[in-house]
């Protein structure tokens, strides 16, 4: 038996495209979110401003050699990389295609397609949409080929030799059988062989509930869980199966949770009855993206963190399984303000937790 190993979700927004020249001005990148982020209340941490790797540009590979150096030091696994995939139009792509082109950083890492409308919004919903996802059984087999690239190489993360793979929104397909069984079919055609796919439980209707009807092998959390602790907020009792809610809130008095609330709740939900592969995050705020109509999670520390991910670690420990993962969400998401990359507020603290937690399940 191995120990749980950690994933961190990777955002590739650091480096100027056409596309976000177009939509929000030249030069943009997330760091612009980033840097005119500003306190709403008393207390409210904000900017998040990079420590040790400072404004990175995603284009240099000294910038993600860097990244990985310091995950590795710390005890991460791998990076989970968001994919951008539009019907055979991929954007965003510069810095994975180039760790696939070189073998550089020598790192582990898996794919997440965030199969979702990009929207003005930043919510993946159907107001104001920049560019739309769009499903069909011909993109499904030129979306799979491309894929198998990523999943030949020798560093792609697998369970029992089959490459994860992961998928934002599977609710969101439209026949999603067929999709995943003509992605089954074109792998083993293209030699790669049996799949281990993936379904994220993310805040959206529909995206909570036993994977495998729709031809996923496991689900895994998406945290935080804002979906459970705003049906904690309604009164319902905490259980396998909430009511699906559309939005993360709806009233001015659900914007905001007390870290140690997330994580107290998250500790006390029961377990389910399909391979989940669960998750923990060191905070969430889009108010860098969204300003005042913007909503989040305060107090959060490193502490708090640590707490959490131990329990997770251990529980993971408990079932004895060695090809168990726990997902961070996220390395690098400044904009959302969940990222372990080191902060001027933290430093390396919440990377230091994280190998704490780590050292604490292998004694």
């Amino acid at each position: 038996m191995s120990s749980p190993r950690l994933i961190a979700f990777y955002l590739p927004q650091f480096h100027p495209i056409p596309e976000n020249d177009a939509w929000w001005g030249k030069g943009f990148t997330e760091w612009i979110n980033v840097a005119k982020a500003r306190p709403l209340f008393a207390g409210h941490y904000q900017p998040h401003l990079p420590a040790d790797l400072g404004f990175y540009d995603l284009r240099l590979p000294e910038a993600r050699q860097a990244q990985a150096d310091l995950a590795r030091q710390y005890g991460i696994h791998g990076f989970c990389y968001h994919h951008y995939w539009f019907h055979g139009r991929r954007i965003l792509e510069r810095p994975f295609d180039e760790v696939l082109a070189s073998d550089r950083p020598d790192f582990p890492f898996c794919l997440s397609w965030a199969n979702e409308n990009w929207t003005r919004t930043w919510d993946g919903l159907d107001d104001q949409v920049l560019l739309a996802q769009t499903y069909s059984e011909e993109d499904d087999r030129a979306h799979i080929r491309w894929l198998c690239n990523a999943f030949r190489d020798e560093r792609y993360i697998r369970v029992e030799g089959k490459p994860l793979f992961l998928v934002y929104r599977a609710a969101s397909l439209p026949e999603a059988r067929r999709t995943t069984a003509i992605w089954r079919e074109e792998a083993a055609k293209l030699g790669v062989g049996e799949l281990f796919l993936v379904r994220v439980e993310s805040n959206f209707a529909g995206e909570r509930g036993d994977p495998r009807p729709l031809g996923f092998d496991a689900a895994v959390e998406f945290q935080p869980d804002a979906l459970t602790l705003h049906q904690l907020r309604k009164g319902f009792e905490l259980s396998a199966e909430l009511p699906a809610d559309r939005r993360w809130h709806s009233s001015e008095d659900e914007l905001w949770f007390s870290y140690p609330e997330v994580v107290d709740a998250m500790l006390r939900r029961p377990s389910v009855n399909y391979p989940r592969f669960p998750g923990v995050s060191p905070g969430w705020d889009n108010t860098p993206r969204r300003g005042a109509g913007g909503a989040g999670i305060r107090d959060a520390t490193p502490a708090d963190y640590e707490r959490w991910l131990r329990r997770v670690l251990d529980e993971c420990n408990a079932l004895e399984n060695a090809n168990e993962f726990v997902f961070i969400n996220a390395w690098n998401e400044w904009a959302e303000g969940c990222h372990l990359e080191p902060c001027q507020q933290w430093g390396r603290a919440y990377l230091e937790a994280t190998a704490r937690a780590l050292a604490s399940i292998s004694k």
